[in-house]
């Protein structure tokens, strides 16, 4: 590879060191000081400008876009305080859930604004990406056949959990699971859980897509693949589909062939809509029913969620999640959907500190999908964070996400030279 510029080493070898770091169990504590340090780094080269050495130069002024993720992630933690005033948490527990804060939410906005302001070239992302690919294809085959040779499934929980975190889980190292349901292997790979590891799966599989080395991108393509086929994720399929076809059908709404080519295929369509609305329907009855144990419990989560915030706290929510009941195995109310997670913990002013910057963000990068290539990969890695939604805590899972975050905000740069969006898969 090309010489780097020490922010683009940094992420270079914070990414392609992800299985080593996961084996000491590092991976949670390595993400958030990443993010500070480069932050630290931000504010370095802003103070001292162009007398810095020269691969610390900031890139320019910070894009619009950007400022509204962080007036949105400060919000973030201004409802956060409220929260636990208004529920009368404790100066204890508001420190933890502000740390909280520093480890999650802040990492977005803190992400995107490295991406945005530092020397950080997409390609770098890319390649670093497809040689965890590679390091996955070369251990998976031995993770594969653990069960057959009767090894445990975790391993051991990393001393590391001292340093504090939302659970052993972000700190174990497992070779596989045992699905609960069918009692058949699952695996995580280097992700907590299994379906979490799926959507990790899909982001490796689409930075995969724009390397145009044939062997590096085999590497990472077949690997995310794995990833999402051997964590038995329903939502990663669905992913992979979604983030893979609409950004590279979306530049055809430029072209008059593509209108006309639905003129033609409306009135057929309609003749076949009853057939069309019941295929839909039964497909998503067959989604839900794969796992109807795990559908139960994340529906009944979401609905005393909603219900709770409804009646009791609107504005600024809860502060913090709370321990579910029985009837959801006491998993946290307030987690596996990071919708209903902000109106529970954080309120109106949380989900729309959320929402507003993030729907801004997608008509953004939709109008530059169609107008060139450079808008594709950016479209591809913010649907898949718009469907981990839907299914994750969005917040506490940036720690394995940032190269995407970070992609995000050198995109946001490259649209301050929009008449220069011919940008392709790259060679490196």
């Amino acid at each position: 590879m090309a010489q780097r510029t020490l922010p683009e080493s940094i992420c270079f070898w914070t990414i392609v060191l992800t299985w080593p770091l996961y084996f000491v169990g590092a991976l949670f504590i390595v993400g958030p000081v990443l993010a500070w340090c480069l932050f630290f780094l931000i504010l370095l080269s802003k103070y001292f400008g162009d007398s810095i050495r020269p691969d610390l130069v900031s890139t320019g002024q910070v894009p619009p876009l950007i400022w509204l993720w962080l007036v949105g992630m400060l919000i973030m933690l201004i409802a956060l305080w409220v929260g636990h005033a208004n529920w009368s948490l404790g100066t204890d527990q508001t420190l933890k859930s502000s740390i909280g804060w520093a480890k999650g939410w802040a990492m977005i906005a803190i992400f995107l604004l490295v991406g945005a302001t530092l020397q950080i070239n997409r390609e770098v992302l890319i390649r670093s990406q497809n040689i965890v690919g590679l390091c996955t294809l070369v251990l998976f085959p031995f993770m594969l056949i653990a069960p057959s040779l009767g090894l445990p499934p975790k391993l051991f929980v990393s001393p590391l959990q001292a340093t504090g975190g939302p659970g052993p889980e972000y700190f174990s190292i497992y070779l596989y699971t045992i699905d609960p349901e069918t009692m058949t292997p699952r695996w995580q790979f280097y992700a907590p859980w299994s379906p979490f590891a799926g959507l990790v799966g899909v982001t490796m599989a689409i930075f995969a897509l724009e390397d145009r080395r044939r062997f590096w991108l085999a590497c990472g393509l077949i690997a995310g693949v794995i990833m999402i086929y051997f964590s038995k994720s329903r939502m990663s399929l669905v992913s992979l589909a979604v983030c893979v076809l609409v950004p590279r059908f979306l530049p055809l709404l430029k072209k008059p062939s593509t209108w006309l080519a639905l003129v033609v295929i409306s009135p057929i369509a309609g003749m076949f809509g009853g057939q069309l609305s019941n295929f839909i329907s039964d497909s998503i009855r067959n989604f839900q029913h794969a796992r109807v144990s795990s559908s139960r419990v994340r529906d009944t989560i979401q609905n005393i969620g909603y219900q709770r915030w409804k009646a009791e706290a609107v504005w600024f929510g809860h502060g913090t999640v709370t321990r579910g009941p029985h009837i959801v195995e006491y998993m946290p109310i307030g987690s596996h959907h990071t919708w209903y997670a902000l109106l529970f913990v954080k309120g109106l002013v949380g989900f729309f500190a959320l929402l507003v910057p993030m729907a801004v963000h997608v008509v953004t990068v939709i109008k530059d999908a169609i107008r060139g290539q450079r808008g594709r990969l950016p479209l591809a890695l913010l649907l898949n964070f718009i469907i981990l939604t839907f299914g994750e805590n969005i917040e506490i899972e940036i720690y394995l996400l940032w190269p995407a975050l970070v992609l995000l905000g050198i995109h946001a740069r490259e649209m301050t030279t929009p008449d220069k969006n011919t940008t392709g898969p790259l060679t490196i």
